[in-house]
């Protein structure tokens, strides 16, 4: 039995005839960038995550690039953000020219460590980027007390955890912007790459929506230089159907992931952790197994159950960034987490036997 770490033919097969009618209702519009679709998704977002507005664009990544644009980070600043993260959240602030200074992340969440943040402040900060990594929020009380106090723009990247709450205010709403992936792995992924912008501020909403036409808003005449990072209509609409199905979706991960908790129970790995005040979207279940999870990862591969071991090198010693002056050492538990971490198959699909199957399996291994 082939056990994959995520199922979307099984999420397809489950809305298959909508889907399917959405699909041809946008084939017969004959109208596939922006419009009508992506406008009532923008709407929907916004109502689901509780900001006023939302700003559909081409990408999560070009929502992190254009929410730092539209905030006036560029050459000469700085951007504190975490080192344990896909690449595109440092990525998109180096694409601005702007600097990523790296802050280590805390040991049990693995989110940025709030505590450590204002040893990093200098007179080139202009911002600090959270991740809320594996599906839960980073410590956002803390982070935006420290943004205030320093006078610093807060950008949520919120790729991994739409529907994630923090002490009940959605992922992404508390910041002054926050920026979601639709990327097709994603707690909500359309059918190809996607992303969407969140935020309170009407004139920041007003400058996104701008920069994502070339900086334009009446055609052909162009106020700042923006860039093409357009949500099309086919993403837009299936996205619309996948938002309705979002919260069921999202519990039966919980589901699964509490049958995790409670059979993975006195074993030598250590399953994630969510303080008190966070809803976990545990877009990834991540065990932490230690000095390394190798042998736990080839046993589960071999009998056909996929595991992987995410963001192995952490940003701050990745080749690219060598410039920065980083060395081995310097943020150890980002270092630490990234070798003995391993995400195991996650979805609401698992029936029991896989899921008891995937259990026996880590049993026998470690």
């Amino acid at each position: 039995m082939k056990i994959p770490i995520l199922d979307l033919t099984a999420q397809y097969k489950s809305i298959k005839s909508e889907i399917d009618a959405t699909i041809a209702r946008v084939v017969d519009s004959q109208h596939f960038i922006l419009g009508s679709e992506v406008e009532a998704f923008e709407k929907e977002v916004a109502v689901y995550c509780g900001t006023k507005y939302a700003v559909g664009v081409a990408s999560g990544t070009d929502a992190l690039i254009l929410s730092l644009k539209a905030l006036g980070i560029g050459p000469g600043d700085e951007v504190i953000t975490t080192p344990f993260t896909f690449f595109a959240t440092a990525e998109s602030v180096s694409l601005v020219g702007a600097k990523p200074v790296f802050v280590d992340v805390d040991p049990k969440t693995y989110c940025i460590n709030p505590e450590l943040i204002e040893d990093k402040i200098t007179k080139n900060t202009k911002a600090i980027m959270p991740v809320h990594l594996f599906g839960q929020c980073a410590d956002m009380d803390r982070i935006l007390e420290i943004a205030k106090i320093n006078n610093l723009k807060v950008i949520e990247d919120t790729a991994q955890a739409m529907g994630a709450t923090y002490k009940g205010k959605q992922a992404g709403s508390m910041g002054d912007i926050g920026a979601l992936s639709f990327f097709p792995s994603k707690n909500l992924g359309g059918f190809g790459d996607g992303g969407m912008i969140i935020t309170n501020n009407k004139e920041l909403a007003d400058k996104i929506r701008m920069l994502r036409v070339h900086g334009s808003t009446v055609r052909y005449i162009h106020s700042a230089i923006g860039m093409n990072s357009r949500l099309d209509a086919f993403q837009a609409a299936i996205l619309r159907v996948k938002l309705r199905h979002l919260n069921k979706w999202l519990d039966g991960r919980r589901k699964v992931a509490r049958y995790y908790d409670e059979n993975l129970k006195g074993l030598p790995v250590i399953t994630p952790y969510a303080p008190s005040y966070n809803t976990h979207t545990y877009h990834l279940y991540v065990l932490r197994v230690k000095p390394s999870p190798e042998k736990l990862a080839k046993a589960l591969n071999d009998a056909g159950i996929e595991a992987r071991t995410y963001y192995p090198v952490s940003l701050h010693l990745q080749e690219c960034y060598k410039n920065l002056g980083y060395k081995k050492g310097d943020l150890k538990e980002s270092e630490s987490a990234s070798p003995e971490t391993l995400a195991i198959p996650i979805y609401p699909e698992l029936g029991t036997e896989r899921l008891s199957l995937i259990v026996k399996k880590i049993r026998e291994t470690v």
